[in-house]
């Protein structure tokens, strides 16, 4: 298994290494298709520098799972074409699906979750996919490929079971695919919570989470090249996650679309924060 130079939360130490770590960190900063805003190839260093800033004990679980060790893994540089880099991803991941680690992936634009989620649902055929999400990203191919941003999770609603949640813009085109039983729209979930539990019925026990930075409202999460208004905010989030943790197998996640803006650090401390809650959840217990 190749090393990164890089150290999660700046403190070093065994469980950091990969034969200690229980949980696999790769960042895949390709940002080749985005169609508006650019700079999510330079989120995963804003997102580190974040990282080794915050305070490494989790108050609600009352843990430090930076102990569970978190090896950073060398990036995926590849960028020559959607195609390529769809490629690069997808085999990556069928080997690092080998290590029986868990899984954690870091964008990049949200085309990188493709390879990603191909191969863990062929691994896991019962798997569900959940996607967080401003945008339905459901479009067969954009701008003449599949491997697009806004094709994010259309391989997944025809190979898996797919769960989408904090939809809020889409496309005409992207209709006909969508099976509005597994989605929930961002107006629907506003003022009540019953949707988190109605969206985890419709979840199989094993899940891997896609999540996109642009589901949070841009009042807390401006940094993103397609921000949308009437997001989720931060505590719904957080306690829509926990549940999904606490109820089902979690194999894996990634986090898409952090495109740091120069002067402002808190997009990239609360994502810092939120990869810090999500592995917090999952270890909680063990």
């Amino acid at each position: 298994m190749t090393k990164s130079n890089h150290i999660f939360a700046g403190i070093e130490g065994k469980h950091n290494e990969f034969e200690h770590a229980n949980v696999l960190l790769q960042s895949i900063p390709y940002d080749g298709t985005s169609t508006w805003g650019k700079g999510a190839d330079e989120g995963f260093e804003a997102f580190l520098d974040a990282a080794e800033n915050m305070e490494i004990y989790d108050i609600e679980t009352e843990s430090e799972v930076y102990k569970k060790g978190v090896h950073i893994i060398d990036p995926i540089l590849e960028d020559t074409s959607p195609e390529a880099m769809f490629e690069s991803v997808y085999k990556s991941t069928k080997e690092l699906l080998k290590t029986n680690k868990f899984l954690t992936f870091f964008g990049g634009e949200h085309s990188i979750s493709i390879g990603v989620i191909k191969a863990f649902y062929e691994a896991h055929p019962d798997i569900t996919i959940l996607q967080i999400d401003a945008h339905a990203d459901l479009r067969p191919q954009y701008h003449g490929t599949p491997y697009n941003h806004a094709c994010a999770v259309y391989d997944a609603s025809k190979n898996a079971n797919l769960v989408q949640v904090g939809i809020r813009s889409m496309d005409t085109s992207e209709v006909q695919y969508l099976d509005k039983d597994k989605c929930y729209f961002a107006e629907d979930m506003y003022g009540h919570s019953a949707w988190m539990e109605d969206s985890i019925g419709k979840m199989t026990d094993k899940v891997y989470i896609t999540l996109d930075l642009d589901a949070f409202d841009p009042s807390i999460m401006p940094a993103t090249g397609t921000p949308e208004p009437g997001g989720i905010l931060w505590n719904p989030m957080i306690q829509y996650l926990k549940k999904v943790f606490q109820q089902k197998n979690v194999l894996g996640f990634d986090i898409v679309e952090l495109a740091p803006t120069k002067g402002l650090s808190a997009p990239q401390f609360m994502t810092a924060k939120l990869y810090y809650k999500m592995l917090s959840y999952k270890f909680a217990n063990s």
